[in-house]
């Protein structure tokens, strides 16, 4: 996309949804099977924790680089938000499993399925927003306003220093 200036911007909304759930999902799908086969070695809840780091790390670095369309490494900072949204995320749906284990309390696996699934989804467009909104929205700013991929460094304005040489002296620019 291109302002009226000529300038790049970022991917729309959509397009960056689209690759969110491409990311996203491409390392769900290598972390199920990642934890099930080093759940043979170490016990689950430990793989589990290891693949949700290491997941979690992968997917904010994907989304760093190609979701947003930043197209460099994730800040450490941008790496401690998205871990943060991961684990509300994670939040979201141990409550609604909690919530329908609660209101019955021997529910078939298809509606135990639709329930996580709902509840995924609900969490995943919710970490999109943050992620979006506030994870590389900083960046994505500096990205557009530039029209390049390197970020704007704004300049401050000039300061006015007072001086005693004399009239023609008395306010200069720094």
């Amino acid at each position: 996309m291109e302002t009226a200036q000529g300038q790049r911007t970022g991917p729309g909304a959509l397009a960056t949804f689209a690759r969110f759930v491409l990311c996203g999902g491409a390392v769900g799908l290598a972390s199920s099977f990642a934890v099930v086969a080093l759940a043979s070695w170490v016990p689950w809840i430990v793989a589990n924790a290891l693949v949700t780091t290491a997941s979690t790390l992968l997917a904010t670095e994907l989304h760093a680089r190609f979701t947003f369309g930043a197209g460099r490494h994730a800040t450490w900072r941008q790496h401690t938000q998205s871990a943060g949204s991961a684990v509300a995320a994670y939040a979201v749906t141990c409550a609604a499993m909690l919530a329908l284990h609660h209101l019955a309390p021997s529910p078939g696996a298809a509606l135990e399925q639709a329930v996580y699934l709902s509840a995924s989804a609900l969490a995943g467009v919710a970490r999109f927003a943050v992620l979006r909104l506030v994870v590389f929205a900083r960046q994505q700013t500096r990205t557009e306003a530039t029209g390049r991929g390197r970020a704007a460094t704004p300049c401050p304005p000039p300061v006015r220093v007072p001086t005693a040489v004399g009239p023609a002296a008395l306010c200069r620019t720094a």
